[in-house]
This record gives structure tokens, sequence and C-alpha cells, in this order.
């Protein structure tokens, strides 16, 4: 079991057993419209996330011209491009955050971007004051970029997909030897969609035992099956991809929930948590009217008479719970009864002592 309680982001306390917190995942799906990107945060206050999360970058801080897209990014574009060509239509201009953020406010949604582009995306985002740095797993190893965030003092939550243990303690080591301890992990997997055989979300629970830290999951499976799983498991954050329409261009629409599927989804996680309710074990409100309809009582089973012993064919045990509790029955056999007791009558203390 990790130490660490919980990490404050914006007026969220975020850890184990608290609120699980919950990222809407906007990232590029706003396809460079400032139009698109406030629809998408009304879309995810509707659905009662507790922030939603963009991406900020400039693609040549991100890409060289001649990278090339991922796999499952030609496949969902439908048409060859280079990367740099993909990201430079998705970038979110500057000039929009402002416009962003003060409707984040108004919607009562935290705002989250991850700085994909490096430096000067972490030095831009700080300079609006965001609660926390959210890193993708093509930073994890990116030691430098997590060392000069980990500087500013904000949380940092840090995808692992594609990550052995190994390279992601070596990320936590780095953020901790700044003097920031503020760090949440998601375990995840890069591909989009993940298939289910690939999700091993054990690997999210060996993460917060192994290392000591905040465990979460980042989602890129379809449905919601995934992350209500991973709340059950203890992630004290989720993430997930969301879009207003599946069929709009880019690369990361297709694996993405729409708006009734994120409802949903933050529906059966709240759910989930109520169900896995505290770790201590008692009676629930309910419960305790229960116990004296439910448990049972020592009992005589036939008519005893004054100074017969208590044995096993006159003494048995039956409901109501309102008498001498089962766990009695073998100090009052062979007691002897100090009066005649009725046949189904519930026995009691002066009946033997």
């Amino acid at each position: 079991m990790n130490k660490v309680k919980f990490i404050k982001i914006a007026d969220k306390k975020v850890g184990n057993n608290k609120p699980v917190f919950i990222i809407a995942e906007a990232g590029v799906n706003h396809n460079g419209s400032l139009k698109n990107a406030l629809k998408l945060v009304d879309v995810a206050a509707k659905a009662r996330a507790n922030a939603i999360k963009f991406q900020t970058f400039k693609a040549e801080d991100v890409v060289t011209a001649a990278g090339q897209m991922a796999a499952y990014q030609r496949k969902n574009i439908g048409k060859p491009a280079s990367q740099f060509d993909m990201l430079k239509k998705l970038e979110l201009k500057e000039n929009f955050y402002k416009a962003i953020i003060q409707y984040c406010r108004k919607r009562k949604i935290i705002f989250l971007s991850t700085p994909h582009g490096s430096f000067n995306s972490v030095n831009f985002l700080h300079s609006l004051n965001v609660s926390a740095f959210k890193f993708g797993s093509g930073d994890l190893t990116n030691l430098p970029l997590l060392q000069h965030a980990a500087k500013f003092r904000k949380p940092i939550i840090l995808g692992t997909g594609m990550a052995t243990l190994t390279e992601v303690k070596q990320a936590i080591r780095c953020i901790e030897n700044k003097g920031n301890k503020q760090i949440i992990i998601l375990h995840c997997t890069t591909n989009y969609p993940c298939p289910l055989n690939e999700v091993n979300l054990r690997a999210m629970k060996m993460i917060s035992e192994r290392l000591n830290v905040l465990a979460g999951y980042s989602d890129h499976t379809l449905g919601t099956q995934v992350p209500v799983m991973a709340v059950s498991m203890g992630a004290c954050v989720i993430e997930k991809h969301f879009t207003l329409d599946k069929t709009m261009p880019g690369p990361d629409h297709r694996a993405s929930l729409n708006h009734f599927e994120l409802r949903t989804m933050v529906d059966q996680i709240r759910k989930a948590e109520m169900i896995l309710g505290s770790e201590v074990k008692k009676p629930s409100k309910s419960e305790i009217p229960m116990i004296k309809t439910v448990r049972k009582s020592l009992v005589a089973l036939i008519d005893i008479n004054k100074g017969e012993q208590f044995n096993e064919r006159n003494l048995g045990i039956k409901r109501p719970g309102v008498g001498l509790p089962p766990r009695d029955y073998q100090a009052v056999l062979g007691k002897k009864a100090k009066r005649y007791i009725k046949a189904d009558r519930l026995i009691r203390k002066k009946d033997y002592l």
C-alpha cells in the first residue's frame, strides 16, 4: 500500500480513498477550431467530468519534417501525410486559450493541457497558471522536459504507455530529484484503439505498490468497461478521449467516446465508487434492522422440564436473533433447566443459571 494520501489539483483532492479524478481528454479533437473546443468544454461539463484536457504544441516543436504518422493515424485519417502536416492542422492557437480557460471557469470544470511541444509548451502553460501538468507517454523518457516542469512544483500526471517499470522509475526519480513529489502515474497502452488483451490492468496496481506513487489509468479501449474496472482496482485518476462526432476527420475521433458514452462512463465510475465503499467492515444502516429478524438464538426444540439437562435433542437454534446467540450453544449444553420451558421458546440465562 503506498504511503501517498492525496495530491491537490485545483480544488480537488486526488488520491486513495478520494473521489476518482476524471479527465475528459479532448486532445486534438477540436480539429484546430475554437468553436469546437468550446463545444467540447460543454460536453465534458455536462458529463460531470472533473477536468477537460487539451494538447499544447506547435508542430515544429514536436516532430521533424521527416516524421511519419503512426499506423493508427494513417488508418483513421485515411490518407497518407507527414506527421508534421497532420499536427500543424491540429494546433490549438495560443490566442484561443484565454477564451477556453474562461469558459472552463464558467462551466466549473478544471482546464488542463498536455505540454506536447516540449519546453516552450511547459513555459506557456505555466504562464496560464494551470493547476497541473499532464505528460503523454511519448515524453516519459524525455527526462530533461520532466525536470524542467518539475521545477514549477505543480502536480505532474504522467502516462506510461510503451514503458518498462525501470523507465517509469527513472522518470519518477528525475521529478523527485527536483524537489517535486506530487506525481500521479497513469498506466496505459499506446494503441488506438487498444485491444483488450493488451490492457494489462494489473500493471497499474504493481506500479502503485512497487514505486509508492498514486496510480491511475489512461484508457484507449473502445467503450467504458475497462476504465470502470480500473476504478474497482484502485485507480485514483481516469483519463478518456471523447469527441463531438466520431466521424469527424482526425486521428483520434474513432477511438473516442461520444457525449452520451462519456456521461455514461462518469455515471458508471461514480456508481462503482459507491459500490466499493470504505475498507471498514461493519453493518450498513439498512442492515441493522435486519439483525434481529435474520440472525438466530438458542431455543427449546421440545418442552423441557425443570431439572432436565439441555442436550442436542431439546436445544436448537432458530430465528429471531433477540435471545442468546448461537455462540453460547456449547456452554448451555449439559446445564440443568431451572424452570419449565415450553417448546419453541427462546432460552434466557435465567433459565439455567
